[in-house]
Order: structure tokens, then C-alpha cells, then sequence
């Protein structure tokens, strides 16, 4: 059966995570590819989900400063492209890795090591086929405040001061406490029914 192009439904990255998908805590980071800060928050972020294994979530949103990186905008559009293969966090660290060398012709590289398939990846990247994606978390920053790289959130609250190990830790710490769901009353049991006869 032949699908329009209109009926291709995107993998948004709102909808992407990695760690424990029903976690109460859900850290969520505002970032880019080409900044320092962002790669070496990225391998914080690693320890925070080694630490917190199956108690937190971490999802990664596009927030490309175009004007100090002029190529941070194709890489976050080419690691929603690996998204839609179930690639986009080897992909996020692929980029990391080679945040010096993010050109159009790298990035179509960059996705073969994170295991993309996609024949047309680099058309769609010229094309800006998952430009609106990136567009869409880019506003979303605005509209929570988000003014410097990298800004986190925890269950939606801003994380105040530096994203260090120690501050980002503390911060999930707190939310877990305030997340521990209450201990249930027992059930009562229901009386058994009593057969009606006919």
C-alpha cells in the first residue's frame, strides 16, 4: 500500500528518551552540538543516568545558537533524521564526538557510525526535511526562558546554577523525594457474590 508524503509521521524530539521510559523524573536538556559545554555536560548526563539507573529519564532538545554556530542547526536536524531509525542517541553522542567537524558531507558520515540506513539522509538534510522539529524545540526554549547553553530542567522546574555533577545529582535527588508515590491504604475485599437462582 502507497502512503503520500503527507502521511509520513515524524519522530518528534519531545517523544524521544532514554533511561527508565515510565520514570517519575524526567531530566530534560536544552542544548546543541557544536558548544563545549553541551559535549562535556553530555558526559555528566551519562554518569547522572548510570547513577539514577530506572529512576530517571533524560531527553535531549535542539536549541542551535546559529548565530556563534553556524552548523549546530543541520546537526540537530540530522540527529532527528537518525531518530527515525531508533538511531538518535547514537547519533546525539556520534556528534558530540565530532563536534569540530560538522559539515553537510560529515554529518552524512557521522550517521553511517551511528548506524543510520537511510539512503536519502543527506538529501533530507539539504531539503530540511526535520528542520520544523528543530524549530518547534527552539521556540519551546525560548518560551521557558532559555537564554545560555546548556539549560536543564528536572520534571519541568529550572535547574538553577551550574550543571554539575554534583548540582544536577542533588536536584534529581530532591525530585525523587517529592515523586515517591504515598504508601496505598489496603483494599478492601469485596464480599463474595452469592449465586441468584434461576
Amino acid at each position: 500500500m502507497a502512503f503520500k508524503k503527507d502521511d509520513i509521521i515524524i519522530i518528534e524530539p519531545r517523544e524521544i528518551f532514554v533511561g527508565n521510559k515510565d520514570a517519575t523524573v524526567t531530566l530534560m536538556e536544552f542544548g546543541e552540538y557544536e558548544s563545549e559545554e553541551c559535549a562535556k555536560v553530555n558526559e555528566i548526563v551519562k554518569q547522572l543516568l548510570e547513577e539514577f539507573d530506572g529512576k530517571i529519564r533524560f531527553q535531549f532538545r535542539h536549541f542551535p545558537l546559529t548565530l556563534i554556530h553556524q552548523r549546530s542547526l543541520k546537526a540537530s536536524e540530522s540527529a532527528v533524521a537518525a531518530a527515525q531509525e531508533g538511531k538518535f542517541w547514537e547519533m546525539h553522542n556520534v556528534l558530540f564526538q565530532n563536534r569540530r567537524n560538522l559539515g553537510t558531507t560529515s554529518l552524512k558520515l557521522h550517521s553511517k557510525e551511528a548506524g543510520v540506513k537511510n539512503k536519502k539522509f543527506l538529501d533530507d538534510l539539504v531539503n530540511g526535511v526535520y528542520g520544523w522539529q528543530v524549530q518547534d524545540d527552539l521556540k519551546e526554549g525560548i518560551n521557558r526562558g532559555v537564554k545560555e547553553l546548556p539549560t536543564f530542567f528536572i520534571n519541568d522546574q529550572l535547574v538553577a546554577g551550574k550543571p554539575t555533577y554534583a548540582n544536577l545529582a542533588a536536584a534529581i535527588n530532591e525530585a525523587l523525594k517529592k515523586s515517591k508515590p504515598k504508601a496505598k491504604a489496603p483494599a478492601k475485599k469485596a464480599a463474595p457474590r452469592q449465586k441468584q437462582r434461576a
